[in-house]
């Protein structure tokens, strides 16, 4: 029986290691946020609000309108590709605790971007 138990708690450890590798891989900067995008243009728009959600460091959207995708590195330097239609936009930046802000680029505008956690 005393070898049963070594054997069981050995199965244990071993299934359970990966488990917690696995949550190694989220990031701080995983969750909810608002990002605000401006252009010094006016051909370009007044700006939009779009939500975003991060989670283990990916870009998702949460707007079945605009399409997001990217990563965050863990010290926070981001880059952003988001789409809607026709139109794409490529920002770069860096999140710091609940914020964050960087520049953006697309076909024939460009601008700035403002973000924080929701």
């Amino acid at each position: 029986m005393n070898g049963f138990r070594k054997g069981l708690f050995a199965t244990i450890v071993a299934i359970a290691f990966p488990l917690t590798q696995a949550g190694a891989a989220t990031s701080t900067f995983d969750g909810a946020w608002n990002v605000r995008i401006a252009s010094s243009s006016e051909t370009c728009g007044n700006g939009a609000t779009v939500a975003i959600g991060i989670s283990n460091g990916l870009i998702a959207s949460s707007n079945a309108a605009v399409s997001a995708s990217g990563r965050v590195a863990d010290a926070g330097s981001i880059n952003v590709t988001l789409s809607t239609g026709i139109k794409r936009a490529v920002g770069f930046g860096r999140l710091s605790g609940s914020s964050g802000s960087g520049t953006w680029r697309g076909a024939l505008c460009t601008g700035t971007w403002t973000a924080e956690r929701m």
